[in-house]
């Protein structure tokens, strides 16, 4: 006779008594727990020169406020932490909570894929459904490997492939009015 194993459901208080650990990521999605060491270098660089190009053009228009790797707590069980975000000021007033932590979801998301499959289908799969479900306007996939980004766009109360952007490619959004990021800017040599 077989016995049916409930599945655990993890939530954010029980992130409490793990350990401090500056090289490992804890996110829930769906009361799944995803444990993530800290990122490659490469993706790291890569995050940085999006920043940049963000920031650019951030400084000349006010609109709002990159933000790396913050700590999003949708629910008591959906708890991530994307590689980087764009929220506009008046966004970000309403789903910041004392702690520094995002409520809500911020207009843009992106997520530089780390190597794995289980990684891959993360960001790719579980995490689209998530900020598609969540709310998020845009979502920029960034493979450093295949040196490209995948734009998701919410069409229809849900986020759809919008485009996929190659290093002479440049990127513009609705979100974001005016910016011009090269894409070929976003990857180091």
């Amino acid at each position: 006779m077989t016995q049916a194993i409930d599945k655990v459901i993890w939530t954010i208080s029980d992130l409490d008594v793990f350990p401090d650990s500056e090289d490992k990521y804890y996110e829930i999605i769906d009361g799944d727990l995803f444990v993530t060491r800290s990122p490659h270098r490469k993706h790291q660089q890569i995050i940085g020169r999006i920043i940049f190009q963000l920031e650019n053009w951030n400084q000349k228009t006010g609109l709002g406020e990159t933000i790396i790797a913050p700590g999003i707590i949708f629910s008591e069980t959906d708890s991530v932490i994307p590689d980087l975000v764009w929220v506009s000021k008046a966004r970000l007033a309403q789903i910041e909570d004392s702690a520094g932590h995002l409520i809500a979801a911020p207009e843009l998301v992106v997520e530089v894929i780390s190597p794995g499959t289980n990684q891959e289908k993360r960001d790719r799969e579980v995490k689209l459904k998530l900020y598609s479900v969540q709310g998020v306007q845009e979502y920029w996939i960034v493979d450093r490997f295949l040196n490209q980004v995948e734009v998701y766009r919410r069409q229809q109360a849900k986020l759809v492939l919008s485009a996929t952007l190659f290093k002479n490619d440049v990127l513009n959004s609705p979100l974001l009015p005016d910016f011009e990021g090269n894409i070929n800017l976003f990857f180091p040599e």
